[in-house]
């Protein structure tokens, strides 16, 4: 389970991070963003799982997985930076091996974006 020091859980929050560097497969898209205001604090994490996704069980189970694979990787990210993952439609009919490799593809691109914007 995600810590709760390292869950995003405001609409706020949540709009100031996806307005910052993305990186996308085609499962699902990574955003990420800091702000002077949390530098220093430990990162956060958000999930963004639609109806498009599918029914409450299936949008239940991806944001479950999600969250299994993020919190093995909550050490790679930088001290107040925080993290949206919204899943796609086709994440819907993925398992965690391919979520696992996609979330891996994708989060070092928007971290690279993230520290070069810095």
């Amino acid at each position: 389970m995600l810590p709760a020091r390292h869950r995003l859980r405001e609409s706020a929050d949540f709009s100031v991070a996806v307005r910052g560097p993305r990186a996308g497969t085609r499962l699902i898209v990574v955003h990420a963003n800091t702000t002077d205001a949390r530098a220093g604090l430990p990162p956060r994490v958000g999930f963004v799982v639609s109806k498009a996704v599918g029914g409450a069980v299936v949008r239940n189970r991806t944001k479950r997985v999600l969250r299994h694979l993020m919190t093995a990787r909550t050490a790679l990210l930088p001290e107040g930076a925080d993290v949206v993952v919204r899943a796609n439609p086709a994440a819907a009919g993925a398992d965690a091996a391919t979520l696992a490799a996609d979330l891996d593809r994708a989060l070092p691109t928007v971290l690279r974006r993230l520290k070069a914007r810095a």
